[in-house]
């Protein structure tokens, strides 16, 4: 007899030992998108199901839109590693981590098959609605780790996902002149824009220097929300699409993130 999966979209088992038990209390209230960045998805599949290696994600989502299911949602997988989000540094208790099979940056990045895509749409919004996931907590694993992750990468069409009413998007706002600040400025502008990624969720001292991290957060901000030119520097695009973001949100209050 065949055991069933969590999802009511059509996925296999395919177990991995790498789990443990959430945190007592912890609800899943996030969804957390990855690229394999490996070779092969065998040789991805292999280390996320490797004891050894120590890594694990709730699915696994081939190119070809095949979906595999490694961990049980009940469960605690090791996916998200040193992370933050909206004051949470437990990711991986609250969270179901989707792996998405791309060779990453480190190995011939490349855009993502609509086959694949439309598999990633099917299987968030099952999570989402199960779970009863928010849109702005279905993030990319550079925004929870924006100092050391890049996946999954300046390439993943988030605005099909957002017009399939997955994750919270708005159009960017047209590249153009007027750089802002950069790294090495300070004042009360970069306060002000520190403020406004904390707001949304990233981990960020509130300073008003822009230093290496405030750099690493537009990154992935960039990543996700302005792929067009993502540098981690703030132009009017990147500020405007940020402050696009934030009235999206349904309440100002109780969204900051804490400080790191």
């Amino acid at each position: 007899m065949s055991v069933a999966t969590d999802t009511g979209i059509k996925a296999r088992i395919h177990p991995s030992p790498n789990h443990g038990q959430r945190a007592p209390g912890a609800p899943i209230d996030m969804v957390v998108l990855h690229y394999t960045g490996m070779p092969s998805a065998e040789a991805a599949l292999q280390r996320l199901c490797d004891p050894r290696a120590e890594v694990s994600a709730h699915y696994f989502v081939d190119e070809n839109g095949s979906v595999l299911q490694c961990v049980p949602e009940s469960r605690r997988a090791w996916h998200a590693g040193r992370s933050f989000w909206k004051g949470e540094t437990d990711i991986n208790s609250r969270s179901i981590g989707v792996e998405i099979v791309n060779p990453g940056h480190e190995h011939g990045y490349r855009p993502f098959p609509a086959a694949q895509i439309e598999a990633v749409i099917a299987l968030v919004r099952d999570i989402c609605e199960r779970h009863r996931i928010d849109p702005w907590m279905v993030l990319g694993h550079s925004d929870i780790a924006s100092d050391r992750k890049e996946d999954p990468g300046e390439l993943f069409p988030w605005d099909r996902l957002a017009a399939s009413g997955i994750g919270l998007y708005v159009p960017p706002f047209p590249l153009g002149s007027g750089l802002f600040m950069q790294q090495g400025d300070s004042g009360q502008p970069v306060e002000a824009l520190q403020s406004m990624l904390a707001l949304y969720g990233y981990e960020m001292d509130i300073t008003g220097e822009f230093d290496l991290k405030t750099r690493q957060a537009v990154t992935a901000f960039q990543r996700h929300f302005r792929q067009e030119k993502v540098d981690g520097v703030v132009d009017q695009s990147t500020i405007e699409t940020l402050n696009a973001l934030l009235r999206k949100l349904p309440s100002m209050s109780g969204t900051a993130g804490a400080g790191a």
